[in-house]
């Protein structure tokens, strides 16, 4: 598996990478792990085609621990996204990066289901964030050939991604549903979970404590 990473990144492992390789296998159910391992493999392709100068460490590490609280064990209380970026600070730390470095990679993991602003971000967060939503919507899909999304899938195959990443947004709605109300879990709480009702924005303006 290792080599296999190593030959699509098209770069050896350095031990940072590979020890967030090993992070993220430990913390992911296999479906999970492939998605982070494709999402940095499409991140690196965006940043060749687009001829985006980045730092491929932070690109490498903040992709692959985008989704470490994206699992069942999750119970907030802030949303998933905040919990990850928290943990993922946290361990490059511990690596030595600096306060600016990891701040990229607090970015890149809170950012990530946020394209509207990560793709507007430094170039490691966005191509984080580009890779990301690639993998899990198709955006900017016809950026990269079909035959080199096709190697790559096949490689790190999907596994019913849909379903089971469907059946853990559901999860996340239906434990800590306080998270859910201005992200995109909001959708699938709207979808999938019975009596679900997200806290309206409208309601929180009219309800602010001012008199005008």
């Amino acid at each position: 598996m290792n080599d296999d990473i190593a030959e699509f990144a098209g770069f050896r492992i350095p031990p940072s990478i590979q020890r967030a390789i090993d992070h993220a296998r430990a913390s992911c159910p296999p479906y999970l792990f492939n998605h982070v391992v494709r999402s940095w493999l499409f991140a690196i392709r965006l940043g060749r085609v687009r001829k985006v100068h980045h730092d491929a460490e932070v690109l490498a590490i903040g992709t692959l621990l985008h989704d470490i609280t994206l699992n069942e064990r999750f119970s907030g209380p802030r949303r998933f996204e905040v919990e990850g970026a928290d943990l993922a600070r946290s361990f490059v730390r511990e690596l030595g990066f600096d306060d600016r470095r990891s701040q990229l990679i607090w970015d890149s993991v809170a950012l990530n289901s946020t394209p509207s602003i990560g793709l507007h971000k430094e170039p490691e967060v966005a191509l984080c964030t580009g890779g990301v939503c690639l993998d899990v919507v198709g955006l900017a899909a016809d950026a990269i050939s079909t035959a080199e999304r096709d190697m790559i899938v096949q490689a790190f195959p999907r596994l019913n991604m849909k379903r089971q990443m469907t059946r853990c947004f559901v999860h996340l709605v239906e434990q800590a549903p306080a998270t859910t109300h201005d992200n995109f879990l909001r959708d699938f709480g709207d979808r999938f979970v019975p009596d679900y009702r997200a806290q309206s924005s409208v309601d929180l303006v009219q309800a602010a404590p001012f008199d005008d």
